[in-house]
């Protein structure tokens, strides 16, 4: 049986500006809430890949490694990630 595999999403510039904002909130948060992540994950067989969301807690931004750390230790390339999600956002947009 074949696996199937996505293709890696561009994201367009409102979509990048509005992740930027959101990674620099975070690295500059000092509160442990938990988000949500959706990031794309290569396949490493064949072209491809699939997204998956990943929740926890964001230890660091990592601007010249260009990854966020979470606090399970996993390690997310800023350029895979295609959504952020959690409270903290819903509640700085109504300001």
């Amino acid at each position: 049986t074949a696996r199937l595999t996505d293709n890696k999403l561009e994201l367009d510039e409102y979509q990048k500006v509005e992740l930027n904002e959101k990674l620099q909130f975070l690295g500059n948060s000092e509160d442990d809430e938990e988000v949500s992540i959706t990031y794309f994950v290569p396949d490493k067989r064949k072209s491809g890949g699939a997204y998956i969301t990943k929740k926890g807690i964001v230890l660091k931004v990592r601007e010249y490694e260009k990854d966020v750390v979470m606090n399970d230790g996993t390690e997310i390339l800023i350029d895979d990630i295609i959504e952020i999600d959690g409270n903290q956002f819903n509640e700085t947009e109504s300001i």
